[in-house]
């Protein structure tokens, strides 16, 4: 991510938490916060892509009827919506 405004949080965590992030911190040659920052950007990323992963079992268990080969898929969306105006 790109250099943003950032703000405060406050996040209370018990000893061993706090010895753990220390530990990664030390282990990455970076500051703790800079380590909490890349820690939510991949737990974000994992949750997105199993949420999208779900979503794609879903849609592939609904029931579709036959999809039309393109050229008539084309003729269609043509009769539905018009040709565009490529003026």
């Amino acid at each position: 991510m790109g250099r943003q405004s950032t703000g405060r949080l406050e996040v209370r965590l018990d000893g061993e938490r706090r010895r753990r992030l220390a530990q990664l911190s030390r282990a990455r040659g970076r500051p703790v916060s800079e380590v909490v920052r890349e820690m939510i950007d991949a737990t974000y990323q994992r949750e997105i892509q199993s949420a999208r992963a779900r979503a794609a079992e879903r849609l592939a268990h609904l029931a579709v009827e036959a999809v039309p080969d393109p050229e008539e898929l084309s003729e269609q969306l043509d009769g539905t919506y018009g040709l565009p105006d490529l003026s």
